[in-house]
């Protein structure tokens, strides 16, 4: 499957948090968005892995997802190994996608800067060909490279680059974060409260989508960070 855009993810959620309207913005669109959460969410205080994957899964149906694909490295502990990253580049060369999503390059949980880095460094070996990987049924994969990689900003404010109007997709965007309930604002359970878990947390996260949205002259935002120079050929093409 050849998707046009493809969101890496440290953790489920991380993609919802992130870009989620803008997830649901380009589906709408019609172009072909998938998912690659790198871990299960294991170490997280609320929940069960088995439990965020069938979140995850609910969350994919709610923002029209085409694919998505768990690796199952070890959350907290995967690093920007050959052998992370060889999975990561296979998860690219399947999927082939024209742009990659990736998590913040700094924020205040670790693991996302190295999901951040492992990303980037996997971008850039999926497209040597002297770097071999197997699909499921062991054929050799071809090379791939996306064409352009955006940092969707998380918890720490991070001056974005970029800035996608999400207005008319704030709510999907919405439906999609609480269907993780195990994680997020739920008055009726009775597990412990976490940083995400407070329903102070949500209003954090819209204050932000207003602020990045006010910045373009729109309701909400979501801001996105470049390593080089995005180009374009028509200036109409820009808000």
């Amino acid at each position: 499957m050849n998707l046009d855009i493809l969101v890496l993810a440290a953790h489920p959620d991380d993609a919802e948090l992130g870009c989620g309207g803008t997830i649901a913005s380009h589906v709408a669109m019609g172009y072909k968005v998938g998912v690659v959460d790198l871990t299960r969410g294991e170490l997280g205080t609320r929940g069960t892995p088995e439990i965020r994957i069938a979140e995850a899964e609910a969350s994919a149906k709610i923002l029209g997802l085409s694919a998505r694909v768990n690796l199952g490295l070890r959350d907290g502990f995967f690093t920007n190994s050959a052998e992370d990253r060889l999975l990561v580049v296979s998860a690219i060369r399947k999927f082939r996608p024209r742009i990659l999503l990736a998590n913040a390059v700094a924020d205040r949980h670790p693991d996302h800067p190295r999901a951040s880095e492992l990303a980037y460094e996997a971008c850039f070996a999926a497209g040597l060909r002297r770097i071999e990987t197997k699909d499921e049924e062991g054929r050799i994969q071809e090379p791939w490279r996306p064409s352009v990689i955006y940092h969707y900003i998380q918890s720490e404010f991070v001056t974005p680059d970029l800035i996608v109007d999400v207005s008319d997709y704030w709510d999907i965007k919405m439906q999609a974060i609480r269907a993780f309930s195990s994680q997020f604002y739920n008055p009726d359970s009775s597990e412990p409260e976490t940083y995400i878990s407070s329903q102070d947390f949500l209003r954090k996260l819209e204050a932000r989508a207003i602020d990045m949205g006010h910045t373009i002259g729109v309701k909400y935002g979501e801001g996105f960070t470049v390593r080089r120079f995005p180009g374009v050929r028509d200036l109409t093409q820009l808000l």
